[in-house]
C-alpha cells in the first residue's frame, strides 16, 4: 500500500506548533499592502467569515487592502494563482492535490471548511437512505474524476456491484436533475447549500455525507498559496490575512447576522433568508473540532489518508514527493522556531 510520506520537520509542525511567533501586525503607519484573493465560486455562505472579515475592516487594521474575486469558472482560481494572477486561491483539497500531481508548486496554508460539503442526495419516492439502495440506480455527478471515484469507493462499502449503477454527468445541474427525476440520486450537491435550499422549498432531501459513507474524510475548502511565496519577505501579508480572517469567523460565531449582511453587501439579489440559513449551516464545520486548535488547523494525517486513497483510486499518477501539502506555520498563534523551516 502506498503511504504519504511527510517531511518530519513539517509534521512537528502542523501537530503542535514548533515555537510561537510574535504576530506580524500592521506597524500602525495606516499604510495598506494590496493582497488579492480568489473564491472558488460566487460569494456564498462558505466564505461569511472573509466577508465579515472585510465588513469589519479587520484586513485594514491588519494593513491589507483585500480584494475579494470570484472566478470566472470553476477551473480558474488555481490556474490564477500559478500564473501570479493573484496572492490567494481558495480552492478543494482534492483539486490541489491534482493540482500538484501535475506540477504545481502550491501549498494549502489553512483550512476554511474543516469537513466535506459533498454529499450523496436524492427525493421524495426516489430517496435514497442507504447506500446499499443505490443497485440499480442512475446517479448524478458533476463529471467531475474524483466524485466517479467516491461514488466506486461507496458501492464498494456497501457491496453493491459499480456494473448495476449508471452514472450520469449532469454538470452544475444536480439540483434540477434530482427534481426533474433525470436521475435518481446525485453525488456532488453541498449539503449546507443545495440541501439547505431543497429543505426550505419543502422537498424533503435526504442527505448522506461522504464521510459517513467510506470516503476519507477531507477538507473540503482550502486557502492554497505560491511555495515561493511563503519565504520570509512575503510571509507577512500570509500571516496577517490568515490572522484577520480568524478573526471574521469569530465575529461570525458570535454574530451570524455580519456574515449575512456582508454577504448581502456585496450580492444584493441574494435572498435573506437563504443566506441566514446556509450560513448557520455552515457555520459550525469553519472550526476545528478540537477547540485547541487554531482557525484553519489541518490534521497531516487526515491528508495523507486521503492521499492515500486517491492515489489507490488512480486519480493521481506521478510518485509522491517530498515536498508536503500543507503546513499550519501561518495561523494564528503557530510558527517556527526562529532559523528553522517547516517547508521542504
Amino acid at each position: 500500500m502506498t503511504r504519504l510520506l511527510l517531511p518530519l520537520a513539517l509534521l512537528v509542525l502542523v501537530l503542535a506548533g514548533c515555537g510561537e511567533k510574535e504576530e506580524p501586525t500592521a506597524g500602525g503607519t495606516g499604510k495598506t499592502e494590496p493582497f488579492t484573493v480568489m473564491l472558488d465560486y460566487f460569494p456564498n455562505a462558505d466564505h461569511a467569515g472573509i466577508y465579515a472579515a472585510q465588513a469589519a475592516g479587520e484586513y485594514e487594521r491588519a494593513g491589507l487592502d483585500v480584494k475579494i474575486q470570484a472566478p470566472s469558472d470553476a477551473a480558474a482560481p488555481l490556474k490564477l494563482l500559478q500564473a501570479g494572477r493573484v496572492d490567494l486561491a481558495i480552492s478543494y483539497e482534492p483539486e490541489l492535490l491534482l493540482a500538484r500531481d501535475q506540477g504545481a508548486d502550491l501549498v494549502s496554508v489553512g483550512a476554511l471548511v474543516q469537513t466535506p460539503l459533498t454529499s450523496l442526495m436524492s427525493l421524495g419516492e426516489r430517496a435514497v437512505t442507504r447506500p446499499e439502495q443505490l443497485a440499480g440506480k442512475r446517479v448524478g455527478t458533476s463529471g467531475l474524476a474524483y466524485q466517479s471515484a467516491y461514488l466506486r469507493t461507496i458501492l464498494e462499502t456497501a457491496g453493491v456491484d459499480p456494473g448495476s449503477v449508471k452514472e450520469t454527468n449532469v454538470g452544475f445541474k444536480l439540483t434540477q436533475a434530482m427534481l426533474s427525476k433525470q436521475v435518481d440520486a446525485t453525488l456532488g450537491a453541498f449539503w449546507n447549500v443545495e440541501g439547505v435550499d431543497l429543505k426550505r422549498r419543502g422537498r424533503n432531501p435526504e442527505i448522506l455525507r461522504m464521510e459517513d459513507l467510506g470516503v476519507p474524510t477531507y477538507n473540503e475548502l482550502v486557502f492554497v498559496a505560491r511555495r515561493g511565496d511563503l519565504d520570509e519577505e512575503n510571509a507577512s501579508r500570509l500571516r496577517r490575512f490568515l490572522q484577520a480572517t480568524a478573526r471574521g469567523h469569530d465575529l461570525l460565531e458570535r454574530r451570524p447576522e455580519a456574515g449575512v449582511d456582508a454577504l448581502l453587501e456585496v450580492d444584493g439579489g441574494l435572498d435573506r433568508g437563504f443566506v441566514e440559513a446556509t450560513v448557520k449551516a455552515t457555520l459550525p464545520v469553519f472550526f476545528p473540532e478540537d477547540e485547541e486548535r487554531p482557525f484553519g488547523f489541518q490534521d497531516p494525517a487526515q491528508w495523507a489518508a486521503y492521499e492515500r486513497w486517491m492515489r489507490e483510486s488512480g486519480l493521481l499518477k506521478q510518485p509522491e514527493g517530498e515536498r508536503a501539502p500543507l503546513t499550519n506555520e501561518f495561523l494564528p498563534g503557530e510558527g517556527l522556531d526562529p532559523g528553522t523551516s517547516g517547508l521542504q
